[in-house]
């Protein structure tokens, strides 16, 4: 009896491994994509007709559908006359925050009163409901053809490792995620909010940021933050962070190969920056012609957020809240003064390909014509949209793509606005090797519209297919 229970249960051991053999052994699932055009963002160049053979999570094979075909069995997907693209990279979000404007009277009583207010709102959520959030959010944004992100701080402690991990184990749909948790600050000088209730600030303060006041202080913040098993270290800093701490951080996060990404408005924080040899400088709203110098012969990559191009707030504001008859002209005024500084540059960028010289430094001097400047420098550049904002009428995905084509406005060339958000995000990601561009290798990260999106940069608020690792997540274009 015992040698026949000892036999028994080494055949059911036996048939298990076998399965699981075969199971493994089960080859790739395989699908050819047809489109009408495949545009390659490093050169400009446009296959056409296109076909990408795509095995598993990655692509096998580009080429004409004469030249790459499918093998038996494989799933075909065509696309019609629509244009594919490398899945889109948003470089700079925040998943897990929702923040809605809040009444002017509110505003004004509040230091930094357009987003204290709601971050504190934000801050004093359950860490479950802020990640469940953080996962309608990734599946908007994946829908919307973002197919990564680098997600940075207002995430809690661990939220956006947590989605993450969630996403890469397939429990939650989502775009791939470079996670940063906390962002690094100065205790004293946070200027995100200030004058917190003595009793309660150190612990609001503890969700969202990880202080440091000294170089050891601000090695020892890159070390707790790694434990969290972080991706990216994000770091804000105002004029007064020394550069020996900056040195501490990115030394720290360097040996642990982790680029780190600075929030530098400032022309001292920028070059603070600058001098710690960071890997990403966020925002850099007053950087000058020099430092663009600087980050250019340093490799740092200047990181667009068009947040608040156009008329994006007002829409908020008037989706949200009542505007006063004062404020209302006033965001009307601010919008139409911002229109026109870029129609005017676009006129100038039209001109010619040379773009302005000195002659037209009343751009710069009245209304700071970033985008003019970084195109000249020749900085490395990529985009990100801040998002963080309730939009009325909009998925979080939607807003975010909306912010994309405002660089167009400013005076960046169609297709410089799309190597923003492939292949330029995917160097300064360091992840170069497995995204932003369709070829053999990379991950089956796919986006299609139906128009040519360098003659009408808009599409790319019209995507109607997206593939994320060879698993369609949308396709609302006609198969034939």
């Amino acid at each position: 009896m015992k040698l026949r229970i000892f036999l028994s249960l080494v055949a059911s051991l036996f048939t298990l491994f076998s399965c699981g053999q075969v199971a493994a052994q089960a080859p790739a699932p395989v699908t050819l994509v047809k489109a009408g055009r495949l545009l390659d963002p490093r050169t400009g160049n446009v296959l056409s007709p296109a076909a990408v053979l795509v095995e598993g999570d990655k692509i096998k094979e580009v080429g004409t559908p004469t030249k790459v075909q499918a093998p038996p069995g494989a799933k075909i997907i065509d696309l019609g006359n629509a244009t594919l693209l490398p899945g889109l990279i948003d470089s700079h979000t925040h998943l897990l925050i929702d923040v809605v404007s809040q009444p002017e009277a509110e505003r004004a009583r509040r230091y930094n009163g357009s987003f204290v207010p709601d971050l504190l709102l934000a801050i004093v959520e359950s860490p479950s409901k802020r990640l469940l959030l953080g996962a309608q959010h990734a599946r908007e944004y994946l829908e919307s053809g973002i197919t990564t992100v680098r997600n940075l701080g207002h995430s809690g402690i661990d939220g956006d490792v947590a989605l993450r991990d969630a996403i890469n184990a397939g429990r939650v749909p989502g775009p791939r995620i470079l996670a940063s948790g906390r962002k690094l600050a100065q205790q004293e000088k946070n200027g995100y909010v200030q004058n917190l209730n003595p009793a309660l600030a150190a612990a609001i303060l503890q969700q969202e940021f990880l202080s440091f006041n000294g170089a050891d202080s601000a090695r020892q913040a890159v070390k707790d933050d790694l434990f969290y098993d972080v991706d990216v270290i994000k770091v804000t800093i105002e004029d007064d962070t020394s550069v020996e701490e900056m040195k501490a951080i990115v030394e720290e996060a360097h040996r642990q190969n982790v680029k780190v990404a600075v929030h530098a408005v400032t022309k001292g924080s920028i070059q603070t920056a600058i001098d710690g040899a960071v890997d990403s400088i966020e925002h850099g709203n007053e950087v000058t012609d020099e430092q663009l110098k600087q980050m250019r012969d340093k490799g740092i990559f200047f990181d667009f957020t068009p947040t608040s191009y156009g008329d994006f707030f007002t829409k908020i504001f008037e989706g949200t809240i009542a505007m006063s008859l004062k404020l209302r002209p006033e965001r009307l005024g601010s919008d139409e003064r911002t229109r026109q500084w870029y129609n005017d540059l676009a006129q100038q960028l039209l001109k010619g390909p040379e773009f302005p010289d000195e002659s037209n430094e009343r751009y710069d001097r009245e209304y700071d014509s970033l985008v003019q400047r970084v195109l000249k420098s020749g900085v490395k550049f990529a985009a990100g949209t801040d998002m963080c904002w309730f939009y009325p009428g909009k998925t979080c995905g939607q807003a975010s793509v909306s912010r994309f084509p405002t660089l167009h406005e400013a005076g960046m060339p169609s297709l410089g606005v799309i190597r923003a958000i492939t292949t330029n995000a995917a160097e300064m990601l360091g992840w170069q090797d497995r995204i932003g561009v369709i070829e053999p290798g990379k991950f089956a990260d796919l986006v299609a519209v139906a128009g040519d999106p360098i003659a009408d940069i808009s599409e790319l608020e019209r995507v109607r297919f997206v593939m994320k690792g060879g698993q369609i997540v949308r396709n609302d274009l006609a198969s034939h």
